[in-house]
């Protein structure tokens, strides 16, 4: 399923569960195993919520898990390579710094029809 967000001042940001999952968590949230429907972040929130995701962003660069370049292997192509955090992360705190500026909540819900 999808995760939508939203807000007053910037562009919808769309993710699967999995990985909405994570960030929300990051970002204070705490649920279950399964997201709730609907839930917001105010904008005094957003400053918690912003520096949660990049302390979580910054703990997932410090493991980097390499991989051993083997020279009888061809190239990795560009869409083959795995996404880490920090690039699935991006769209979301680019709204939530968005958001905190403009004083603006950032909501989310459970995306129906995909």
């Amino acid at each position: 399923m999808l995760i939508t967000f939203h807000s007053k001042v910037a562009a919808e940001v769309l993710m699967l569960t999995d990985h909405a999952g994570v960030l929300l968590q990051a970002a204070g949230k705490s649920f279950g195993d399964k997201i709730p429907e609907r839930g917001v972040f105010t904008a005094d929130q957003l400053a918690a919520a912003i520096q949660g995701i990049e302390r979580a962003i910054e703990a997932s660069q410090d493991s980097p898990v390499e991989e051993e370049e083997d020279e009888d292997k061809p190239p990795v192509a560009p869409m083959a390579r795995a996404v880490g955090l920090k690039e699935r992360a991006f769209p979301l705190l680019d709204m939530m710094r968005q958001s905190q500026a403009a004083g603006a909540e950032v909501t989310w819900e459970v995306s129906r029809g995909w």
